[in-house]
């Protein structure tokens, strides 16, 4: 399976700079496997879509704002730093993984907003590790000195507003240096229009790191490797599938990671039961779903993952054919741009 297989041209005008207002007027493509027939709506109009007895699940991590600019010391020179996720294994030491920006060694002293001095302890072609002193709630820091980290290919500087629009509904637990974004188009009148319908919402976790814009660089893309991310199926989510299975109602999994929450729990056989940990899960064309039977998505980079993923899911050239039809119709492609719902 070649990565040139999962290539498609894009006009980069359609690439979202900003986000549409209200969240829930991005526009929806809907594309139904069974026919390969393609429809144009809007996302709030997503509860005429779907099914009484379906269950959406969403991925209720939430981003944070894990950029710090900086400078080294002595020297002066200026730094970023991206936080990534705390160093497992790292007693009595507030150490954490991160992605450095600028020439560091170990031992180097860094001056962060505040005042706040780390140390790089660690530093290699596979990111930093820096301790930050002891006591500091890091991700509290963050909070009140960090910049939210938007995707490389959203090319303006963060402003303010992105703080709240680079983030869902559904965030709760801290821990994502991207957003789900498929999740981002829900409003709570969204959300009581699918209650109404007897359409229930369940949460997942999966703290997204920045391996979702890793690059596949070999051809045979077996052979990619995924970087893992923290996750957790929380028992009444498990309970809620479970339920929608025996009333005949369908999985339909908001995003690429709660797709990947669901499958990874799965592999550990039937009937779904809650856990948590780390998964490394490539999900690519022949790949069998055992979970979910439905997604929400957005427009992914071609050659990536993710688009991979919808290709599993859908067929390659049937994506191939809904992503020319979005083109030709001007949506608006990857985070901030518009959404797909596979049926």
């Amino acid at each position: 399976m070649q990565l040139e297989d999962f290539d498609y041209p894009l006009d980069e005008s359609l690439i979202a700079q900003h986000p549409i207002e209200p969240r829930d007027h991005a526009r929806l493509l809907v594309v139904e496997r069974a026919t390969g027939s393609l429809a144009h709506h809007r996302f709030d109009e997503l509860p005429a879509l779907l099914r009484p007895h379906d269950l959406l699940v969403v991925n209720n991590t939430q981003v944070i704002p894990a950029r710090l600019h900086g400078r080294k010391r002595p020297s002066g020179g200026a730094i970023e730093l991206l936080l990534v996720r705390p160093a497992t294994g790292a007693a009595r030491k507030n150490l954490w993984q991160t992605l450095l920006k600028g020439t560091v060694r170990p031992g180097q002293q860094l001056e962060l907003p505040d005042d706040i001095m780390a140390t790089v302890e660690r530093a290699d072609d596979h990111g930093s590790l820096v301790e930050f002193p002891p006591g500091l709630d890091v991700l509290a820091y963050a909070e009140k000195a960090g910049v939210i980290p938007l995707p490389p290919y959203i090319r303006r500087a963060p402003i303010e507003a992105d703080r709240d629009r680079y983030q869902t509904l559904f965030a709760r637990r801290p821990g994502a240096v991207a957003a789900p974004t498929a999740g981002l188009h829900f409003t709570k009148p969204l959300l009581r229009a699918l209650q109404e319908k007897n359409i229930r919402t369940a949460s997942v976790t999966l703290h997204v790191g920045p391996g979702t814009f890793k690059p596949v660089t070999c051809e045979d893309i077996r052979r990619h490797e995924m970087d893992p991310e923290w996750f957790e199926l929380p028992a009444d989510t498990a309970r809620l599938v479970r339920e929608t299975r025996t009333a005949g109602g369908r999985i339909i999994a908001v995003g690429s990671t709660s797709v990947r929450v669901l499958e990874t729990a799965a592999q550990k056989g039937a009937p779904l039961q809650a856990g948590s940990g780390e998964t490394a899960l490539f999900i690519y064309p022949g790949y069998r779903f055992t979970v979910v039977d439905a997604m929400l998505t957005n427009f992914h980079l071609p050659k990536s993952t993710l688009f991979m993923l919808v290709c599993a899911l859908a067929g390659r050239e049937r994506m191939r054919k809904a992503y020319r039809a979005a083109a030709a119709e001007r949506y608006r492609f990857y985070s901030y741009g518009d959404a797909m719902l596979i049926l």
